[in-house]
């Protein structure tokens, strides 16, 4: 029984090649930036979020447990709660020049305020 393979095939309209092979692209993830190279961007959030603030950290290139290790810092440092998930960081509150400032400490030089 042949594997259906369509899911991974998604963008690939028509080939009228029978020989043609389709090239599966594998999603691996990034290799982490060094902080000097990491260009981030703070910003203050209340959309969909029943009124509440919260700070946004969007812009990081990485690996997944190298952004949850980033936001659990954030988190612990702030003392609030929050989430690290497809590339930002959610920090419940408002601390955007707390965050900017705790940043540029861990080496991260291109921090920029949105908003």
């Amino acid at each position: 029984m042949k594997k259906n393979d369509w899911k991974e095939r998604l963008n690939i309209v028509y080939s009228t090649n029978p020989d043609y092979n389709y090239e599966m692209t594998d999603d691996e993830e990034q290799a982490t930036l060094p902080p000097s190279q990491q260009r981030l961007c703070i910003q203050l959030d209340r959309k969909n979020r029943g009124g509440k603030v919260v700070t946004l950290v969007t812009g990081f290139v990485g690996t997944d447990n190298d952004l949850k290790e980033l936001g659990k810092l954030l988190k612990s440092k702030c003392g609030v709660g929050g989430s690290a998930k497809d590339g930002e960081i959610i920090v419940q509150g408002d601390f955007k020049l707390k965050i900017i400032e705790l940043l540029k400490k861990e080496g991260y030089t291109q921090v920029k305020p949105v908003g």
